[in-house]
C-alpha cells in the first residue's frame, strides 16, 4: 500500500496507548482516546495499517495531518514513530505526541515542546528512535497511585466513575490545544494551556 502527502505542511499527530480492547479505557491510553476524539470531531478515518501504525490522513483547520495510534506496545512506540517519520517524508519539527502524565493531577494538560521523558517509557523510545527530544508533546494528567500501588498497575488501570466528566473536560481541552498548536506557535500554545 502506497501513502503520498501532497501537501507542503503536514502535521503527524501521535496518541500512545497500548493494542488491545483489554487497554481501551486505560490511563495510559488517553493519548489513543485523544486520537479517536479527532478523528471523531474531524471525520479522518484512522484505519490505514502501516508503519507499525494505524493511520489517517484528513485536515483540522485547513491543516493537513495524519493521525495515528502506534500499535507497538508503549515501550516501543519509538519503532513506529520512526518508520511513520521516514515513511512519510517528515521530520520531529511536524510531531505531536499525545500522552500520560502521572505527574499531573487527572485532567489537567501541559505542553511540552522538548525536554526529557521524565520517566515515560513510550517518550523514552521516541526520543531513542528518532534522536531527538525536540518535539511537541501534550500531556493529559492521570495522577499518581495510591500509596503502596505499584505504577505499572496503575497506568494499566481504568479511570473511577468519578474521574469521568473531568476526563471529558480534558479531552476537549487536548483538542482546542491541537487546534490552537496547528495555526499557532508552541510558546502561545503554552502559555495558554499550561496555566
Amino acid at each position: 500500500m502506497k501513502f503520498t502527502i501532497w501537501y507542503l505542511t503536514v502535521k503527524l499527530i501521535i496518541g500512545l496507548g497500548n493494542p488491545g480492547n483489554e487497554y481501551k479505557q486505560t490511563r495510559h491510553n488517553v493519548g489513543f482516546m485523544v486520537i479517536d476524539e479527532l478523528a471523531s470531531v474531524y471525520n479522518i478515518a484512522v484505519n490505514k495499517k502501516r508503519y507499525k501504525s494505524f493511520f489517517g490522513k484528513g485536515s483540522i483547520n485547513d491543516i493537513e495531518v495524519v493521525l495515528a495510534k502506534p500499535q507497538t506496545f508503549m515501550n516501543l512506540s519509538g519503532d513506529s514513530v520512526a518508520q511513520m517519520i521516514k515513511g512519510l517524508n517528515l521530520s520531529a519539527d511536524d510531531l505531536i505526541i499525545i500522552h500520560d502524565d502521572m505527574d499531573t493531577e487527572v485532567g489537567r494538560l501541559r505542553i511540552r515542546d522538548k525536554g526529557s521523558h521524565g520517566g515515560h517509557r513510550g517518550i523514552k523510545s521516541i526520543i531513542d528512535a528518532i534522536g531527538t527530544d525536540s518535539f511537541v508533546r501534550i500531556k493529559i494528567g492521570i495522577g499518581r497511585p495510591r500509596a503502596g500501588m505499584d505504577s505499572s498497575d496503575y497506568v494499566l488501570s481504568n479511570f473511577k466513575k468519578d474521574e469521568t466528566l473531568v476526563l471529558k473536560e480534558a479531552m476537549n481541552k487536548a483538542l482546542e490545544a491541537i487546534s490552537f498548536l496547528l495555526k499557532d506557535d508552541v510558546a502561545a500554545a503554552m502559555n495558554r494551556f499550561n496555566c
